[in-house]
């Protein structure tokens, strides 16, 4: 009776089910996974942000498929010179982005190249379309580096896109300009599309004039660089996201025209956030500030925590909000993940969450107040 695109399970997995027993029986738990910045004690500019949204205006309904010229702008502004508000069309948020670029991009049955590993929600936007995910695998030696000898063999006649997360979540690593060109150059010849998600290009821990911070520049290729308040502003909960569409003129036009009638068909975007998005993105700066120091802050006391004798190890973070921490091989993840929660009360990411290929990583959110990450951290190197 039902879709089979819908057939993934409902039976939670272990640590759920711990969790949520943990939490039934209110007994205390420190979060080390916590994704959410309203959630994480930041200070926003309140009243900035509810006067933006109170607007008057909002109350009059002004539907276009790319969105308010006035909102393009205001995305455009954030990219400064490089983009023309004419190459934007907003979204309910980055997940719609993906939705919309895979319909345009893809029939029932094509497939798109993902990275592995990564964040765990491109096979069900991906199967929600009726697309095949295909991964290819970052490989990491002191630092993580895309496969591209392994993307370039994964590329077949039903690909349709290659996906970046530029930076990746959850190792924080950026595509570099050497790595682009040659990306350029597959896509170039087998004709196919570059998607990059952006949300946390605005995190770097460090400066490297090799990475690539934005796509939003190629012209070679048809290109979508994808972002939103989400990540940009600290902003989940009012959904504004964006497509910046890149590459030759010819492709560039007749993609926008085709996501726009797209687009047209669900008119997702609420009025109230587009008239308010100036304000929204220019109120990004305090909270982005706040972001940074925090999450370079707890790296730095991870990375003091574990020395160049220990049993653990910290992988190499250039940004965002994750690390990847290597626990010894006493345990598998999962036996770390549940064993932390239910004697220590810690509650982390197993790295097969992400599709970690090898045995054992956890992932720890350097979002999370510092006095709880700590905590948790101490917590969990006492276990070794």
């Amino acid at each position: 009776m039902f879709s089979s695109r819908l057939e993934w399970g409902h039976a939670a997995n272990s640590l759920a089910q711990l969790l949520e027993q943990r939490r039934a029986a209110a007994k205390p738990i420190l979060d080390l996974t916590e994704s959410n910045p309203t959630a994480a004690q930041f200070e926003y500019p309140e009243q900035q942000i509810l006067a933006a949204l109170a607007a008057p205006r909002s109350l009059r309904y002004e539907p276009n498929p790319a969105g308010m010229l006035t909102a393009r702008r205001a995305v455009a502004d954030y990219y400064g010179a490089r983009v023309d508000p004419g190459r934007i069309l907003l979204t309910a948020s980055t997940s719609e982005g993906y939705a919309l670029a895979f319909k345009l991009l893809a029939d029932p049955g094509d497939e798109v190249l993902v990275p592995r590993p990564s964040y765990p929600l491109f096979e069900f936007l991906a199967a929600l379309d009726s697309v095949r995910v295909m991964q290819y695998p970052l490989v990491y030696d002191c630092g993580w580096r895309i496969d591209l000898d392994a993307v370039a063999s994964c590329v077949t006649e039903r690909t349709r896109a290659i996906v970046l997360v530029n930076p990746n979540n959850p190792t924080g690593s950026f595509v570099k300009k050497s790595e682009l060109m040659q990306l350029i150059a597959v896509c170039r010849e087998r004709q196919i599309a570059l998607v990059s998600d952006e949300v946390f290009s605005d995190f770097a821990l460090h400066d490297d004039p090799e990475r690539v911070s934005s796509f939003v520049a190629v012209d070679e290729v048809l290109t979508f660089a994808l972002s939103g308040l989400s990540k940009v502003a600290g902003l989940p909960q009012l959904k504004l996201g964006w497509l910046v569409v890149g590459g030759p003129a010819d492709l560039q036009r007749e993609a926008l025209r085709r996501l726009e009638l797209i687009a047209d068909t669900y008119l997702s975007v609420s009025t109230p956030v587009q008239f308010a998005a100036a304000e929204l993105l220019g109120s990004r700066h305090k909270v982005q500030e706040q972001i940074r120091h925090r999450t370079r802050k707890n790296l730095e006391y991870l990375r003091s925590q574990i020395g160049p004798s220990s049993a653990w190890r910290v992988l190499d973070v250039e940004a965002g909000w994750y690390a990847i921490v290597q626990a010894p091989r006493i345990r598998t993840e999962e036996e770390w993940a549940l064993t932390l929660l239910a004697e220590d009360g810690v509650l982390v990411q197993p790295g097969f969450f992400f599709d970690m290929e090898s045995e054992a990583f956890l992932v720890v959110s350097l979002l999370t107040p510092p006095e709880i990450f700590q905590e948790g951290v101490r917590r969990i190197l006492a276990r070794a």
